[in-house]
């Protein structure tokens, strides 16, 4: 009996050290994680550092830091984040879910709804922004909060599944984000350091939004599918705010007094009152960006019909899988859509000494004879080609007009003419859209193609005419004055010569 009380000692004293043996090993498990983990903590946090220190040292190049533009630039690149994440949150809305895979009905249907609103919102922007040029730092902040605000609303609305207020918080995002735009091209200007051109301080601008852009929607997604919608227009509420406060922080010379006469009626810009050199810009770009819609919706919609050529060779199989399917060819053409417009920025960025207003042209040449040889040789890699050729030449084309119009039009009015233009800029995309889900019916690409191609041509071919018409009127003009100017020296040497009028003699 007493040695089993023995064994059972030696049993619990065995045990009790295998415990403390455990214990003390999950310790030093403990320890090695936690050091683990400090270090790759501070490993990323060094990195974080050295990307900030890169990062500012690109956006306050060149003189950039001294005039504001730098502080501009991260501004927008950060506003930038925070649209992509709230668009993240809300793709899987009916507001902002493009709904691919339904009838064509559904698809315009979406397009009127979300873009011709906002669409028809947008030329009543430019004019309020025009009023407060005084206080653009508090406008510019007042679009900040105010998505801010929004975000919160849409944030509440998420979980019960509140479509009016989920609408008209979008909208309101939408338009808050267009006239924080509107109001950045207006004082681009004001920041422009004098090593800079306007059209290479845009493309900075466009380059850090895209990047932003393009590393927000990958971590917008993952934090979407984590915790939810909601939590993630919580967090885009925060940096909305946060980001107002730095608007506030803003260069002071960034506000421009208000010089006009009390009691005078505020002027509208249409397009009839830009001049030749911005409505030729404008209506290049407006054929652009016709071409961009009508690409995207009728690329999409032949994919999906299978009426490609690459897809519809492997139609008839049913077992097999080819490589390239629906959602790659899908994610190829995004993917080239977006290199598009990473390259227009940076091609922006380098073109320092050459006129905006033969870039504006030059994209429009470019798209016209990229549809051409696409319709003729149609494929998969043509396909790629024109997406990416297309991106890049919207991209490239939009920064040469708003230096156009940031040169062309006067800073009382200059808010109201980019708020015109960007309206006209979205209803011509919303018709291309239109006119893409029509003609992708056919199921034909060289129908589609062709018809584009003759549209841009014959757009290219005006304005040319156009641009040679007002070059011709402008050296009559100048003939004319010199002509008038030669006329009128005979006159006064026969004044000076005539015997009748007394001399006076200057020394008296």
């Amino acid at each position: 009996m007493q040695g089993g009380w023995e064994r059972a000692r030696e049993v619990s004293r065995r045990m009790a050290h295998g415990v403390a043996d455990a214990g003390r090993a999950t310790l030093r498990a403990s320890k090695a994680t936690a050091s683990s983990t400090a270090r790759a903590g501070k490993v990323t946090a060094k990195g974080a550092q050295k990307v900030g220190r890169a990062t500012r040292r690109l956006t306050h190049a060149d003189g950039a830091d001294r005039t504001g533009l730098g502080r501009l630039i991260e501004l927008s690149a950060g506003n930038s984040a925070s649209d992509a994440l709230v668009t993240v949150a809300l793709a899987s809305t009916v507001f902002f879910g493009v709904p691919v895979g339904e009838a064509r009905g559904s698809v315009a249907l979406y397009l009127v709804i979300t873009m011709v609103p906002f669409a028809l919102l947008a030329p009543f922007v430019g004019p309020i922004l025009d009023r407060f040029r005084s206080g653009r730092r508090y406008v510019i902040a007042g679009t900040l909060f105010g998505r801010g605000l929004l975000c919160f609303a849409m944030a509440a609305a998420v979980g019960p599944g509140d479509l009016p207020t989920l609408f008209i918080g979008a909208l309101g995002v939408l338009v808050l984000s267009k006239a924080h735009n509107v109001s950045r091209a207006a004082i681009m200007p004001s920041v422009l350091p004098a090593d800079i051109t306007l059209v290479s301080a845009n493309a900075r601008v466009a380059l850090f939004t895209l990047v932003t852009a393009g590393v927000a929607v990958p971590v917008g997604a993952g934090l979407t599918a984590w915790v939810g919608s909601a939590a993630v227009l919580r967090i885009a509420m925060v940096a909305f705010l946060l980001l107002g406060v730095a608007a506030v922080r803003l260069p002071r010379h960034i506000d421009s007094p208000d010089l006009e006469e009390e009691g005078a009626a505020p002027r509208w810009r249409t397009l009839l009152k830009v001049g030749p050199t911005v409505a030729e810009a404008v209506w290049a770009n407006v054929a652009v960006r016709v071409f961009s819609g009508f690409l995207l919706f009728f690329l999409l919609f032949l994919v999906q019909d299978r009426a490609a050529p690459w897809l519809a060779a492997t139609q008839s199989q049913a077992a097999a899988d080819p490589f390239f399917d629906i959602p790659k060819t899908i994610a190829l053409l995004a993917a080239a859509a977006g290199l598009g417009g990473l390259a227009g920025a940076a091609v922006a960025n380098w073109t320092r000494n050459h006129a905006p207003q033969l870039i504006v042209l030059a994209t429009l040449a470019v798209t016209s004879v990229t549809t051409i040889l696409t319709a003729i040789f149609f494929g998969l890699w043509a396909a790629l080609a024109i997406s990416l050729i297309t991106a890049f030449a919207q991209e490239l084309g939009k920064l040469a007009l708003d230096a156009i119009v940031q040169r062309e039009i006067g800073e009382e009015v200059r808010s109201s003419t980019f708020g015109v233009v960007e309206a006209v800029l979205q209803l011509a995309w919303v018709f291309g859209g239109l006119a893409g889900l029509v003609l992708s019916l056919s199921e034909s690409s060289t129908a589609g193609l062709v018809t584009l191609a003759v549209a841009l041509t014959a757009a290219l071919a005006w304005l040319l005419v156009s641009r040679i018409r007002h070059a011709r009127a402008a050296d009559a003009k100048l003939h004319r004055r010199r002509a008038e100017a030669a006329a009128d020296q005979p006159q006064q040497r026969q004044d000076t010569l005539d015997p009748t009028k007394p001399l006076t003699n200057p020394n008296g």
